[in-house]
C-alpha cells in the first residue's frame, strides 16, 4: 500500500490563490491523486444502488479497504440514487466510507443530492474533513463540465449553512478536471458558473407508449345534465357490456381487435420494465466480471438472475387454498386504492421501486381498462392529498425524493403519457434535430472561446480575445453580443413552436395527466388558499414540464422519439429550449445563469398564457360515477384476472403483513381477516423458479366494495335492480347488433304502446331464433323485463319510455365509435412496433450480457497455450446466429468434464506448498488423502478422504472466481477446518492440473 497523504500536505484554494485564510476557499482544497491515500476523517465513493462495489473509484476503494468493507456494505440494504450511507474505512487511511450513489446520465438535481447528502451524514457523525471524488463521471456518463459546476454548486450552497466541516477535499484524476475545478472554485465568489445549472430532471427508461382512454372525459364535464342517475350508471354499464364475446358485428369485431392490441402493449410493457431492471442489475456489476474477481455468491446470484424462469416447478406455487385467499386479497387491494396509497408512504426508499412496479404494472397493468386507471388514480389522490398534509412548508411541496414524486415519474412513464409525447412532441424534436449545425450558444463565455477559435483557425490576430476572461468580460465584447443576439431571436422562435404545438393539443394530454394536474391545484388551494394564483400554476408545470414534457425533449433517444442522440449543437438547443419551458413553469432568478436572463422577453410575453395553458389542464371531469359502476360490475364478473410473477405475489405479502398494524388496525377490517388467513409469507423463490401465474381476482363478501371517495359513500349504493336494469338494457343492446337484418327504425319510439311493442318483439325475435346464444338471450331478458316490472324499476303503462330511450342513445353512440376504434387501432399498432422493437434491443443487451459471462468463465479457466482457435477474448462480443437454447446446450457440451478425480496424498500437496499448515496429528496424515475434480468449467470440488470411511471428511465446491477474490482481496489461507490451503498455490495447482 502506497504512503498516506495527510491532510496538512493539500493546501486551500485560498492559499494557493494566496488569499486571505476565510470563506469557502479556505475550507476547500482540490487534490490530483489517489483517494484511498488521503488521511481524512471520511473518503466518498461514487457507489451504485447496490452499494457491493464496482469498477473505477468504487472498486479502487474496496481493494484498499479489505474484504471487510464488503462485508459490511451487504449489511446496508442497497442505496437509492441521489442518497448517501456510512461505514468504517477499515484498511484505508480514511476513518469512514461515504457511499453516495450518483445519477446515470446528467440528472443534476440528483447529483446535486447525492453531495448535499455525503455533507450531511459527515455533520451528523461529527466528522471534520471530507474527500469527494467525480462521482457519476465514469461509467455513469455525466459530462465531466457539468458534473463539475453542480458539484461546486451544491458544496458552496452546503457550505453557506451552519456546519463544523474544517475542509472539503475535491480529488481529481486527471489534468483536465483539475482545470475544471480550478476554474469554477477560484472565481467562486463572483463566478457564476460556480454554483450549479438549473435542474432539469430525466426520468427513468420509458415503459410502454399507449393512448388514452379517458379522451372523452377531457371535454365533458362529469356532472353533465341527466335525466336522472340511473340513466348515467346504465350508460357506463352499456360501454363495459359492449365487451360481450358474443357479438359479431363490425363493431365488435374491430372492439376485440382493439383490446387485443391493448393487452399486447401492457404485456409487452411489463416485459420491458423488467429488461430494463436486468440492464441496469448487469451493468452494475459487469467491473466486476472484468477484474475476474466477483464473490462466489453473487456470481451464483448473477447466474440465477440470467436463467429463464422455470415454470415446471411447483414448489413455490401456493396451494389451491391459498391460491383463492390470494386473489381475494389482491382483489380487495385493487378495489380499494387506501391500502396501497398508505403502504407506498410505509415502506423505506430501498422498497419502493419493486412495490411500484407490481402496482403499476401488475395490480394496475392494463393500462387500457377504465375501472384499473380510475383505481390507479384515486390511489394517486390519496397519495397526493397524504403528501400535502405533511409537508407543512411551501417551497417544500413535490420537491423531494418521495414515495409520490417517484409514482409521478413511473405514471408519466406508462403508456397514455407516452403516446402524447410521440404524436406532439417528438415532430418538433424532429424539426431541431434535422439541423445538425445549428449552433445557439448563448452562454457569453463559450459564444467567446468559439470565437477565439474561429479566429485561431483562420490565423486572424487574436487581440481582440485575450485569455482567463470571466463571464461578465465576455458579455461585453461586442462581437459576442453581435453574435448571441440573432441566436436569441432563433432560440425564442423555437421556443415559441414548442409552446404553440403544446398548447394547441391541450385536448391531447392524456386524461390522467391531466387529472393529476387538477388534484395538485385543487389540494394546493385548500392547503394554502392565500397562496397566489403564479404559485399554484408553478406547481402544476413543476409536474406537467419538469417531470414530463422537460425529460422528453432533452433525452428523447431515452423516450423512443428517435433513433439516436442528437448531435452536439441539436442536444444543447433542446437543453435551452427546456431550460425556456422551465423558466415559464417556475419563477425564474437568473442568479445561476446570467445569461438566460437575455430571455426574460420570453418569459414575461408568456406567463399570462402559460398560466390559463395549465389552467385549462386541469378543465377535466372526474370519473368518480364510472369508479363506482366499475366497481359493482366488477363484483358480477367472473373474469377478471391477474398475471403475477410468485415473488411479485410473496413480497406484497410480507410488505402488507410487516405493517399490517397499520393498515388495517380493526380486528374486523376484510385486510386484517385475509391477511391472518394467509399467514406469514413465504420465502422469495430463487430467480429461476419464479414463475408467473394467472390468479383470479373476485370478491370474499357479497356486500359491493366502495372507494374511499365521499362521492361514492353508502347513500349512492345501487340496488339489486339497478344492476338488473343495466343487464337488460346490455342484453338487448346485444340482441339488436348481433341481427343486423332487422331495421332500426322499427324500435323507434314514435308512441309509448310502440315502443312498448318494440321491446318485446326484440326479445321475441331473439327467444325465437335458430341461434342458441340469442335464444338464451331472448328468453333471459323477457324475464328480467318482467320482474323489473313487478319491483317499478319499469312500468308497462308508459311502454319502458327509459329504458327504451337509452337503448337508442346507445345505439346511436355505438355507430360512431367504429370509426374512431379504427383510427385508434392504427395509432396503437405504430406504438406496440415501437415498444416491440425496444424490446428487442433490451433482449440483445441481456443476450450479450449471457453471452460474456460464459465467455469470461471459460476463458478464465482455459491456459493460454491451449485456447481454442476461435475462442473469443473476454469483452468482445459476437453475433452468434444459432439460436438461444441450441447456444445454451453447445456451451453446457463444452463445460462438461468427463474425467475422473485427481487423488493426492497430504504429504505431497505440502511439498508443492497447496498445503500451509495441517492441524491432523502426524500418525494419522498417511492415511489423508486429498480428492480433486472439475464437474464443469470454473468449477471445482475439493474433498478430504480419511482411509476406510466411504464419505469424505470434509467436501468443499468452489468457483474460480471465488479463488480470485481471495487472492485480489489479499486473503492467502483457504481454511478447511483440518488443514490451511494456499490461495494462490491452490490456484496454480488447479489451473495446471484442470486446464483445457
Amino acid at each position: 500500500m502506497h504512503s498516506p497523504v495527510p491532510l496538512s500536505a493539500i493546501p486551500t484554494v485560498a492559499a494557493q490563490l494566496g488569499r486571505p485564510a476565510s470563506g469557502l476557499l479556505s475550507k476547500v482544497s482540490i487534490y490530483r491523486g489517489d483517494i484511498t491515500r488521503l488521511q481524512v476523517d471520511a473518503i466518498v465513493n461514487a457507489a451504485d444502488e447496490a452499494v457491493l462495489g464496482g469498477g473505477g473509484v468504487d472498486g479502487a476503494i474496496h481493494r484498499a479497504a479489505g474484504p471487510e468493507l464488503l462485508a459490511e456494505c451487504r449489511l446496508l440494504g442497497g442505496c437509492a440514487t441521489g442518497q448517501a450511507k456510512l461505514t468504517k474505512g477499515y484498511r484505508l487511511s480514511a476513518s469512514y466510507v461515504i457511499h453516495a450513489v450518483g445519477p446515470v446520465g446528467e440528472k443534476p438535481l440528483l447529483l446535486a443530492s447525492a453531495y448535499a447528502a455525503s455533507l450531511d451524514l459527515a455533520q451528523k457523525h461529527g466528522l471534520k474533513s471530507i474527500a469527494f471524488p467525480c462521482i457519476s463521471t465514469g461509467v455513469f456518463g455525466y459530462p465531466p463540465e457539468a458534473a463539475c459546476r453542480v458539484a461546486v454548486g451544491a458544496v458552496k450552497k452546503w457550505m453557506e449553512g451552519a456546519n463544523d466541516l474544517e475542509r472539503v477535499v475535491f480529488c481529481v484524476y486527471n489534468e483536465k478536471s483539475q482545470s475544471l475545478y480550478s476554474e469554477f472554485l477560484a472565481p467562486a465568489t463572483t463566478n457564476t458558473r460556480a454554483s450549479g445549472e438549473t435542474p432539469v430532471t430525466t426520468p427513468a427508461v420509458p415503459g410502454s407508449a399507449v393512448r388514452s382512454v379517458h379522451s372523452n372525459l377531457s371535454n365533458h364535464s362529469s356532472d353533465a345534465d341527466r335525466s336522472s342517475r340511473r340513466y348515467s350508471v346504465t350508460a357506463l354499464y352499456s360501454i363495459v357490456a359492449e365487451r360481450d364475446e358474443e357479438v359479431s358485428d363490425e363493431l365488435s369485431e374491430a372492439q376485440r381487435k382493439l383490446r387485443e392490441l391493448k393487452g399486447q402493449i401492457s404485456a409487452q410493457s411489463k416485459k420491458n420494465f423488467l429488461l430494463e431492471r436486468d440492464v441496469r442489475y448487469l451493468d452494475s456489476r459487469i467491473a466486476l466480471l472484468i477484474q475476474n474477481r466477483m464473490a462466489a455468491d453473487e456470481v451464483k446470484e448473477l447466474s440465477s438472475h440470467l436463467e429463464d424462469v422455470n415454470q415446471g416447478s411447483n414448489d413455490y406455487y401456493p396451494d389451491s387454498e391459498h391460491t383463492q385467499l390470494y386473489g381475494n386479497l389482491f382483489f380487495l387491494l385493487q378495489s380499494e386504492p387506501r391500502h396501497i396509497a398508505t403502504l407506498t408512504r410505509l415502506v423505506t426508499l430501498s422498497e419502493i421501486d419493486t412495490l411500484l412496479q407490481t402496482v403499476m404494472f401488475t395490480l394496475y397493468g392494463n393500462q387500457y381498462e377504465s375501472r384499473e386507471e380510475h383505481l390507479l388514480l384515486t390511489m394517486f389522490q390519496l397519495v397526493l392529498a397524504a403528501q400535502f398534509e405533511t409537508t407543512h412548508e411551501f417551497s417544500n411541496l413535490l420537491r423531494q425524493n418521495t414515495p409520490v414524486s417517484r409514482m409521478m415519474n413511473t405514471y408519466t412513464s406508462r403508456g397514455p403519457g407516452q403516446v402524447y409525447l410521440k404524436n406532439v412532441v417528438s415532430s418538433e424534436i424532429a424539426c431541431v434535430i434535422e439541423n445538425k449545425t445549428l449552433n445557439l450558444e448563448i452562454n457569453p463565455l463559450k459564444v467567446y472561446e468559439e470565437l477565439r477559435q474561429e479566429r485561431m483557425d483562420r490565423n486572424l490576430p487574436t487581440e481582440d480575445f485575450p485569455l482567463g476572461v470571466t463571464t461578465e468580460e465576455a458579455a461585453c465584447n461586442a462581437l459576442v453580443r453581435e453574435a448571441v443576439q440573432p441566436r436569441l431571436d432563433e432560440l425564442t422562435r423555437i421556443a415559441n413552436r414548442f409552446l404553440d404545438t403544446i398548447i394547441a393539443h391541450r385536448d391531447d394530454t392524456p386524461y390522467g395527466i391531466r387529472w393529476i394536474c387538477k388534484q395538485i391545484r385543487s389540494l394546493t388551494k385548500r392547503r394554502y388558499p392565500d397562496a397566489p394564483e403564479s404559485a399554484v400554476c408553478s406547481l402544476i408545470g413543476g409536474f406537467f414540464f419538469l417531470r414530463y414534457i422537460n425529460p422528453a425533449i432533452v433525452t428523447p433517444q431515452a423516450h423512443m422519439l428517435i433513433e439516436s442522440a442528437p448531435t452536439v449543437h441539436p442536444r444543447r438547443v433542446l437543453t435551452l429550449v427546456a431550460k425556456l419551458l422551465q423558466n415559464l413553469a417556475n419563477k425564474p432568478t437568473y442568479s445561476k445563469e446570467k445569461y438566460m436572463e437575455d430571455l426574460s422577453p420570453f418569459v414575461e410575453d408568456n406567463r399570462g398564457r402559460i398560466n390559463r395553458f395549465l389552467n385549462e389542464l386541469c378543465e377535466v371531469g372526474d370519473f368518480y360515477d364510472n369508479m363506482e359502476m366499475d366497481q359493482y360490475v366488477a363484483l358480477t364478473k367472473h373474469n377478471i384476472t391477474l398475471n403475477i410473477s410468485l415473488n411479485e405475489l410473496y413480497n406484497t405479502h410480507a410488505l402488507l403483513r410487516q405493517h399490517l398494524h397499520v393498515l388495517a388496525p380493526a380486528p374486523d377490517s376484510h385486510l386484517r381477516t385475509l391477511m391472518e388467513e394467509l399467514g406469514d409469507a413465504p420465502p422469495l423463490a430463487p430467480r429461476n423458479l419464479n414463475a408467473t401465474m394467472e390468479l383470479s381476482l373476485f370478491s370474499k363478501w357479497e356486500t359491493p366494495i366502495l372507494s374511499d371517495l365521499s362521492t361514492l359513500a353508502a347513500d349512492n349504493a345501487l340496488t339489486q335492480h339497478d344492476i338488473m336494469y343495466v343487464e337488460t338494457k346490455s342484453i338487448l343492446v346485444q340482441i339488436i347488433r348481433s341481427m343486423p337484418h332487422l331495421k332500426y327504425n322499427r324500435y323507434k319510439p314514435e308512441s309509448n304502446a310502440a315502443a312498448k311493442m318494440d321491446l318485446l318483439f326484440v326479445a321475441e325475435q331473439a327467444a325465437t331464433a335458430k341461434d342458441s346464444t340469442l335464444v338464451r338471450k331472448g328468453i333471459k331478458v323477457r324475464e328480467m323485463l318482467v320482474e323489473l316490472e313487478n319491483s317499478g324499476a319499469i312500468d308497462r303503462n308508459d311502454g319502458y319510455r327509459y329504458l327504451t330511450e337509452e337503448i337508442l342513445h346507445e345505439l346511436a353512440h355505438l355507430g360512431s365509435l367504429r370509426d374512431m376504434i379504427e383510427e385508434e387501432i392504427d395509432g396503437l399498432t405504430d406504438v406496440y412496433q415501437t415498444i416491440c422493437d425496444y424490446n428487442g434491443y433490451l433482449s440483445s443487451q441481456i443476450e450479450t450480457y449471457k453471452a460474456y459471462l460464459s465467455n469470461v468463465r471459460m476463458q478464465s479457466a482455459t491456459a493460454k497455450n491451449q485456447r481454442k482457435k476461435h475462442a473469443v477474448p473476454v469483452g468482445v462480443t459476437v453475433l452468434d446466429p444459432k439460436p438461444l437454447q441450441s447456444r445454451r446446450q453447445h456451451l453446457r457440451k463444452e463445460g462438461e468434464v468427463d474425467r475422473p478425480a485427481l487423488e493426492f496424498r497430504l504429504d505431497a500437496l505440502e511439498r508443492m506448498g497447496v498445503v500451509c499448515k495441517s492441524n491432523i496429528p502426524e500418525n494419522r496424515q498417511d492415511k489423508v488423502y486429498f480428492s480433486f475434480a472439475s464437474p464443469s468449467t470454473a468449477s471445482y470440488v475439493i474433498r478430504l478422504f480419511y482411509k476406510g470411511r466411504e464419505k469424505p471428511v470434509v467436501n468443499m465446491d468452489l468457483l474460480l472466481e471465488d479463488l480470485l477474490e481471495r487472492k485480489h482481496n489479499k486473503i492467502e489461507i483457504l481454511d478447511l477446518e483440518y488443514v490451511h490451503l494456499s490461495v494462490v498455490k491452490l490456484l496454480e495447482f488447479l489451473e495446471r492440473k484442470f486446464a483445457r
